[in-house]
This record gives C-alpha cells, sequence and structure tokens, in this order.
C-alpha cells in the first residue's frame, strides 16, 4: 500500500465535544445490555407497544426463559435460530433469547416469498424458526425442502392489553406464550471469545445475485452500539430516554440503531409495527415523547405528501433530531422536511457487512448536507482506485470506499471466495463511490456497480437523480444505465420517474425536465431516455432496486 492521507484522521476536530477518538470496547456477549440495564433500572419500562408497558425486569425474565425452552428443545451453543416477526415485543424477546441459549440470530423479513425465505433457512442451516402466526402458511409449504424441525409461532396479539392470553395449540407447532409460561427460567452458561463468536447471521438485500449472510460477532455489535451512542451522547439522558423503533428490527439498521442502542442506553423503546401507518406514528409519537426519529429517505418522502404535516408538527417537539441511512437522502427533500417540521436530519451511513453504521454528521457541529458525515471512533477509512484497491487516492479523489473497525464482519457464511473478494489486508471493500473532502467528510457517489459508462465518461446515478429531485414535477426518479444499442461497450443514461400528484406524463413536461437537466448536469450526464411510472421497485427500507428495473429493461442476468 502506498502512504495514507487518510491516516491522519481530519474528521477528528469536526466531533462535538466529548466524543473520545477511541473507546475501550467491553468484551461481552451482546445478551449483556440487557442483563447489565435491567440491573441498574430492571423496574423501569423496556417496551411500549400499543400502549402496553413492559419493564426491564419481565423483558429479561421472559428472554431467559425463552433460552430454557430453546435449550430444552435441543439448541446448542453455535446452532442458528430464525427470526420471522415484524415490530412487535416478541422480536426482541427472541432476539435475546436467542443469544442466551448460546444460538445465532437469523432475522428474515415478513416480506420474502417462499423461495427466498427456504434459501435462508437452508443456507444459514436453521432448525427452529420463531415466527408471526401470520407467517405459518408460507412456513409450512416450505418446512419439507427445509431443515426446520421446532416452530414456534407468536400472534400479535400476544402482548396486546387486556387481549386473551390462552392461545390455541396448532398442530406441527409451538405457541410463544405457552411455551414462556410453562418454562421456568433457567438459562445454559457457557464461555464464548465475542470476537469469533457469531451473534447474528445477517443476510444482505441481495439486490444482485443470491442474499449472502453476514457473520457478525457479538463483539461487531457491542462495539458498534457503543460507539453510535458514544457519537450522540449529547442528545442522550441514560435511563430517561423514549427510542421509535419506525424501521423493522429484522433490518440491520433497525436492529442496532432501534433496538441494542436503546437498551445499552437503559431507554424506552416505542414499537411501531407498521411505519406506512402515519395516523399510528403520530399517535406513538404523541403518547411516548421518543428523542430521536429514525428513518429512511422514502419515509420522509410520504411524509411530506402530507397537507396536513405541519398540524403535527407539535408532537414532534419531543424529538431532538432526526436520522437517515440505508438510501441516500436528495437534498431537496431533507430541506423541505426541515422546513415544515423544524426536526434537523442527520444523514449517516452503514453496511449490513458493518454492523451496520460507520459515518454519521455531528448532532451539534459542522453538518454538511449530501454528506454522509464522519467516521464513527475507531473506524478507519480510506478511498482507493476502483481498479486497483492497493492505490490509496488522494483527498478529494473520488474512488471506493474501504473501512476497518471493530464493527466489520468476520466474512460471509460458507462463502469464502466472496469474503476473499471483499475483505482485502484486513479491510473491507463496500462497492460505494465516494470522496473525502478535507474536513474529513465523506460523500457517497454511488455504488460501484450502478456507475454508468457513456463513451468512456463515468456517471454516477445518484448525482443525475439528485437533479431530477430538484424539478417541481418529480416524486420520485431513479436512474441506470443500458446499453447503447449504436455504441460497443456504451451505456445510455434512462431515468425512471414518479411524478407528484397533480402533473400529468406527457413530451411536454418530459422535454421540460431535460431542458432542467442540462442547466445542472454535462450533455453526457442528461438522461437520454425517460420512463414515467407510477412507483419504482423498493426495499422494505427504501432502497430503489436499479438492478430490478435494468432487468426488467434486459432480462435477469445469467
Amino acid at each position: 500500500m502506498t502512504d495514507d492521507p487518510y491516516a491522519a484522521k481530519p474528521w477528528l476536530k469536526f466531533y462535538d465535544e466529548g466524543v473520545p477518538e477511541s473507546i475501550d470496547y467491553p468484551e461481552i456477549n451482546l445478551y449483556e445490555f440487557l442483563d447489565n440495564t435491567t440491573k441498574e433500572f430492571g423496574n423501569q419500562t423496556a417496551i411500549w407497544f400499543q400502549k402496553r408497558k413492559i419493564s426491564y425486569k419481565d423483558f429479561k425474565d421472559i428472554a431467559d426463559r425463552l433460552a430454557t425452552a430453546l435449550r430444552d428443545l435441543g439448541v446448542k451453543k453455535g446452532d442458528t435460530v430464525a427470526i420471522m416477526i415484524p415490530n412487535f415485543p416478541q422480536f426482541l424477546f427472541s432476539f435475546y433469547g436467542i443469544l442466551k441459549a448460546g444460538g445465532i440470530v437469523t432475522a428474515c423479513s415478513v416480506l420474502l416469498t417462499e423461495p427466498e425465505l427456504a434459501y435462508q433457512l437452508n443456507d444459514s442451516g436453521a432448525e427452529t424458526i420463531i415466527a408471526w402466526d401470520a407467517q405459518l402458511e408460507k412456513i409450512n409449504n416450505i418446512k419439507d425442502r427445509t431443515r426446520l424441525r421446532n416452530i414456534i409461532i407468536t400472534s400479535v396479539m400476544d402482548y396486546i392489553p387486556n387481549a386473551p392470553r390462552d392461545p390455541p395449540e396448532i398442530a406441527g407447532t409451538m405457541q410463544f406464550l405457552n411455551l414462556i409460561s410453562k418454562t421456568k427460567p433457567d438459562p445454559p452458561k457457557f464461555e464464548i471469545d465475542p470476537k469469533t463468536q457469531i451473534a447474528v447471521l445477517q443476510y444482505t438485500g441481495g439486490t444482485s445475485g443470491l442474499p449472502k449472510g453476514a457473520m457478525l460477532t457479538h463483539y461487531n455489535l457491542v462495539s458498534n452500539a457503543i460507539a453510535v451512542y458514544n457519537f450522540v451522547a449529547s442528545a442522550m439522558h441514560r435511563g430517561k430516554e423514549t427510542g421509535l423503533t419506525n424501521l423493522p428490527l429484522f433490518h440491520i439498521y433497525g436492529m442496532t440503531v432501534c433496538m441494542n442502542l436503546w437498551i445499552y442506553n437503559g431507554s424506552r423503546i416505542a414499537l411501531n409495527p407498521d411505519a406506512r401507518d402515519q395516523k399510528s406514528l403520530f399517535e406513538i409519537i404523541r403518547d411516548t415523547k421518543p428523542a430521536m426519529f429514525p428513518g429512511v429517505p422514502t419515509m420522509y418522502m410520504r411524509l411530506l405528501e402530507r397537507d396536513d404535516l405541519e398540524d403535527y408538527a407539535k408532537d414532534l417537539k419531543s424529538i431532538r433530531f432526526c436520522n437517515t441511512g440505508a438510501a441516500a437522502m436528495p437534498p431537496e427533500v431533507l430541506h423541505e422536511f426541515e422546513d415544515r417540521t423544524g426536526c434537523i436530519i442527520v444523514e449517516g451511513y452503514g453496511l449490513t457487512e458493518c454492523s451496520p453504521v460507520t459515518h454519521t454528521n455531528p448532532l451539534g457541529g459542522t453538518r454538511k448536507i449530501g454528506s454522509i458525515g464522519l467516521p464513527l471512533p475507531d473506524t478507519q477509512v480510506r478511498i482507493v482506485d476502483v481498479e486497483d484497491y492497493t492505490k490509496i487516492l488522494p483527498i478529494g479523489e473520488q474512488g471506493e470506499i474501504m473501512i476497518n473497525g471493530p464493527q466489520r464482519m468476520l466474512g460471509y457464511w460458507n462463502k469464502p471466495e466472496a469474503t476473499e473478494n471483499q475483505i482485502k489486508d484486513g479491510w473491507l471493500l463496500t462497492g460505494d463511490i465516494a470522496r473525502m473532502d478535507e474536513d474529513g467528510y465523506f460523500f457517497i457517489m454511488d455504488r460501484k456497480k450502478d456507475m454508468i459508462n457513456v463513451s468512456g465518461f463515468k456517471v454516477y446515478p445518484r448525482e443525475v437523480e439528485d437533479v431530477l429531485f430538484e424539478h417541481e414535477s418529480v416524486e420520485k426518479a431513479a436512474v441506470v444505465g443500458l446499453p447503447d444499442p449504436k455504441t460497443i461497450g456504451s451505456d445510455i443514461v434512462k431515468a425512471y420517474i414518479v411524478l407528484k400528484e397533480g402533473y400529468k406524463a406527457g413530451d411536454e413536461l418530459i422535454s421540460e425536465i431535460k431542458d432542467f437537466c442540462r442547466t445542472s448536469l454535462s450533455p453526457y450526464k442528461v438522461p437520454k431516455e425517460f420512463e414515467i411510472r407510477k412507483e419504482l421497485p423498493e426495499t422494505l427500507v427504501g432502497k430503489v432496486l436499479r438492478r430490478e428495473l435494468v432487468e426488467q429493461e434486459m432480462g435477469p442476468e445469467e
């Protein structure tokens, strides 16, 4: 490697006062977050769900009982157990119960199709699943194609206030509530090395190719939650806050930022089972007064569609900051949301392979719109040549981000070749193209695999999308590169647009948008083709699936 200009860490001078450069992370099992917080705040509310309050003491008791039951069912240290539950209390109970049993958690999205679910269960080797009963038909349909032998089901009604507490047994399954009630808490005792013992097998989104299981250790997840806590500690009061879970806990962003972080801090976790239900969202905010609003760009976009958003602004006064990640935040969306609500949005960045948080803007210091901010304590970052990772680029140049730190995964489960392709000399190649300015703030340009080649010129879709978002008619936008039929090896830029209400698709509007792009973009970056759509394909956390758009045009990759 050449001399590393990033080793000087210019970002440190922009840390908020009190944020340490380095932290001595405890080498503990992640479940000790729960045990330690229970000792300190046992009688305080840990979980708020549909107005029901569950204390830390009761949370720990249920997790201990589940750990005992899992051991009795044959779950041993190092066994993988699947969770397929939305933002219900049972997700948290299951997550920490599995860890207390010595198991490895693999969290399954409730939106997985049957083939996708079968793939994750088979690849992870899970023989036990704890699932929302609404998923039972899906599980039964694929059970014979998996190693499943224990199916534990739970209902949304199980922890609703005043709901019946005697769910009927269903053949081939066990009821979560019944299992907990008949099992006395006696979790197994075992020793682990937190730096090598996998806590979570978190599957990547699989936007191209099959998903891969990122092996996240106890140390990865413990260190990431503590690093994030230290970065935002100025807005946190230990044991006195409420955290809003707007993000699905089965996604790594929600798992760390909406669960582990808040448990470490001794906070009350206000569970929002459906972030798309805006009426319920505002009711939860009004009733629980959370300190932080975690979101993704599409969530803020949907809220901006409300004519009455300002009417709810008074309910948002408890929120000290909003944060956003998982996908690029269009600057126009950020500015409009802040203008209409008075809330400040802090942009950050992370990836599944890093547990996930690596960067965020400071809460009190300089916030640069469009930047993912500064690296967390102990997070090492450099920008390297996209063709040669050993060539470290000068500050200000665009290249691929490489990351190392205590949050970096061990590798991909059962995929040594994929691991070798991503981890080089202990550093993770992220696949994201970025640059760092002289202050140490990082700016994501785009995904390496999404970069468009127009006659040898590089075009980053995000740059074009940000310009499109500035046009008054554009609600959503996605840009991809398609093969140019007239020039071998070259692409054309195509834009897919969802219009705001009141705008009508037509050649005149497209011509106007194209002219608008010409005022801000070089000619080769201006989309050659436009397509107006009613919606765009997205992941659960609002990341547009550009690869799916390409496949719709070209067919799936061989």
